[in-house]
């Protein structure tokens, strides 16, 4: 889209920005709206992409120099700026190649062609600006020039021939304006959106003023209740220039964070070298020319300071006790609870990892957080990666809160737009949050596809408060979390045992063919199959792990030829029928289960054991084997479990997940977590 670009001197600085109405800044800066005195008022551009209109605000330093500027130095100024943006983006290269034209500077340097080119690849900043400079003297007095006066002078005529309010704002219209400007600012509420996305939250809402809802985000801008930028950042100006020549770096999404590489010629801008990012594309095209709305930044509430210090507000004894948590949940809450209450020391976020078994009962220790931030007028939200997990979790927020607004958000959820204050969302959804919650909970930080993504990273850390708090939940962290709780330099606090008291069941060891050479042979070998028999006489269900979608109906034939007196099903993220066959898994209808790690977490199957076959294989790391060995003994009538790691050779991530599981069972022993039968 493009904007309208002014400068305005108030006091003895000046200010450049971006008018989405030109008259509402009119009405604001030259009618004394504001408040504030301007004593000089241009605008240097009323149709200018807003890719560079946002990156020429970004760059702007007032200096006193400006005061004595006249038309023509601002003019200058802003052609020398100008040209140093199409070099940078690549927009002049575009045009060039557009034309047939080779770009300046290159092969055509030197060959005595009467055009000389300039280098800007090995220069400074200031150096470069002054070659650019120089070019655009030279070009003085063509239509740039032309084009900020006409601009200047009929802007300035409107402003001062007509009195009072401006005709375009009537004084109830005016009103009106400021109404609407207060509405959007409340709907945007710790939000970033796209244009779009802006008239689908308003969809609902009553008309805007005659200038639309842009007028009323201008206003807003104005009131510092929104913030205007485009989609994605402008180019580098330091570390020499590393948009330049060779060495030019594709630019940031501003609302996932990802690199833009596609640059394509735009009719919204009329530029040539428009870019856009296609890592968010599902969630609506961010251009380097769109409009991203969002909202002014919010401290957390209420100060994080003297204000929540105090025993009171880390519950102890009954405090927690209305949650039903054991005494391994009570000391990870209120450790967690500790942190929440301790004044912020600035810098970002504050980070906390609860590290909790698989079966630890994790979502009920969250309970007492949220509350926590809730009691205390803030907004809490819980992300995970999967939508699934989001419905299941749905209900069990609801109840617990049954006094707090909710909203569920993930693919297709009709719920997009509300405001609540608690939010449950899929990860991808936070892309539209900005600084909008005091208390961010990241589940399962170690599942795809928020891990190893940097998109929703991004996404995750933009839509939390700069005085606010994360909570990370995982029975597996990341290595880099473990290392950093380790070294003290992550406040964590870590549950080893279930809910019931009992130890995680130990994974057995053993040796066999591959998946492959048993499906080719058509033979299961004799230790698996005595130990899935014995599995099966104990009346239990039994998950059977293997790492390829293409193995499973050939593993499935085998199985069924092997226990015919059962039933055997297969499934995987392709298998339309996935959902079904849970269910029926989890009644019993079926009772030995082929899958890949699709099924990994966020399943709880009575009474089941597991088999991890291939447990070798690169696709099975640590954090994988751990989770899966995690769906045994999760019931209190069956906390033993049995789980079996089946494979040709013994590798590193089959030891560290045994030692992971032996040490967690080693703390909760030491802390008397455990049973005394289960002590020995």
């Amino acid at each position: 889209m493009q904007v309208a670009l002014y400068v305005c001197r108030i006091g003895a600085a000046w200010r450049m920005e971006i008018s989405l109405d030109i008259q509402v800044d009119v009405v604001w800066w030259l009618e004394h709206v504001s408040g504030q005195r301007v004593s000089q008022w241009l605008v240097l551009s009323m149709q200018l992409p807003l890719s560079q209109a946002s990156w020429l605000v970004d760059q702007f330093l007032s200096v006193r120099a400006m005061n004595q500027w006249r038309i023509e130095e601002w003019q200058r100024y802003f052609g020398t700026k100008l040209d140093f943006y199409n070099e940078a983006s690549g927009e002049t290269e575009a045009r060039n190649e557009q034309e047939g034209v080779k770009r300046w500077g290159e092969s055509e340097m030197g060959r005595g062609n009467g055009q000389k080119g300039i280098r800007t690849d090995n220069l400074t900043e200031k150096e470069n600006e002054k070659r650019l400079e120089k070019r655009t003297e030279k070009r003085a007095g063509g239509k740039l020039e032309k084009k900020i006066k006409i601009e200047h002078e009929t802007v300035a005529a409107q402003a001062v021939t007509i009195g009072g309010m401006p005709q375009a704002y009537p004084a109830e219209h005016w009103a009106q304006l400021e109404q609407c400007a207060a509405l959007l600012a409340e709907r945007m509420r710790g939000r970033q959106l796209l244009a779009a996305e802006v008239e689908a939250l308003l969809a609902a809402e009553p008309a805007m003023p005659p200038g639309g809802w842009r007028a009323a985000a201008q206003l807003a801008c104005l009131r510092g209740r929104l913030q205007i930028t485009a989609a994605l950042e402008g180019p580098a100006t330091r570390h020499r220039l590393a948009w330049l020549g060779r060495a030019r770096s594709a630019p940031r999404c501003h609302r996932c964070g990802s690199e833009a590489r596609q640059r394509v010629p735009c009719a919204a801008c009329g530029l040539a070298a428009c870019a856009y990012c296609e890592a968010c594309l599902a969630l609506g095209r961010s251009r380097a020319c769109a409009l991203l709305l969002r909202s002014a930044a919010q401290g957390a509430v209420p100060a994080r300071g003297e204000a929540l210090r105090g025993t009171a507000l880390v519950p102890t004894g009954s405090g927690l006790a209305r949650w039903g948590l054991s005494a391994a949940q009570s000391a990870a809450a209120a450790a967690a609870l500790a942190f929440l209450a301790r004044p912020h020391a600035g810098g970002g976020p504050g980070r906390f990892l609860l590290w909790a078994v698989t079966g630890a009962g994790k979502t009920e220790m969250i309970f007492p957080l949220i509350q926590h931030t809730l009691d205390h007028g803030g907004r809490a939200l819980v992300a995970t990666p999967r939508r699934d997990v989001v419905l299941e979790l749905a209900p069990r927020l609801a109840k617990a809160f049954p006094d707090t607004s909710l909203a569920t958000l993930y693919g297709g959820s009709d719920e997009r737009w509300k405001y609540a204050q608690l939010t449950l969302a899929t990860t991808h959804q936070l892309m539209r949050f900005y600084q909008g919650f005091d208390l961010v909970i990241i589940d399962e930080i170690d599942a795809f596809p928020y891990h190893n993504d940097p998109m929703l990273a991004h996404a995750a850390a933009s839509c939390c408060k700069p005085n606010g708090h994360f909570i990370y939940l995982s029975a597996t962290p990341p290595a880099r979390l473990q290392r950093e709780a380790a070294q003290g330099k992550l406040a964590h606090a870590r549950v080893p045992v279930r809910f019931h008291r009992y130890p995680l069941p130990v994974p057995r060891l053993i040796k066999m063919p591959t998946v492959a050479q048993c499906i080719r042979r058509k033979q299961l070998p004799a230790p698996i199959v005595r130990r899935i028999q014995e599995s099966l006489q104990r009346n239990a269900q039994v998950f059977v792990f293997v790492t390829r979608i293409a193995q499973i109906e050939a593993f499935v034939d085998l199985m069924r030829r092997t226990f015919p007196e059962i039933t055997v099903e297969g499934t995987s993220s392709q298998d339309t029928e996935r959902a079904a066959k849970v269910i029926a898994f989890r009644e019993r209808s079926i009772r030995l289960l082929v899958t890949t790690t699709i099924l990994e977490r966020g399943v709880t199957i009575p009474r089941s054991d597991v088999f991890i076959l291939d447990a070798d294989n690169g696709l099975f790391d640590e954090a994988s084997l751990v989770q899966m060995a995690g769906r045994a003994g999760r019931s209190i009538d069956d906390p033993a479990g049995r789980v079996v790691f089946a494979s040709s050779r013994r590798t590193r991530s089959q030891v560290k997940a045994v030692a992971q599981i032996r040490k967690m069972n080693t703390i909760a022993r030491r802390k008397g977590y455990l049973h005394r039968s289960s002590q020995s």
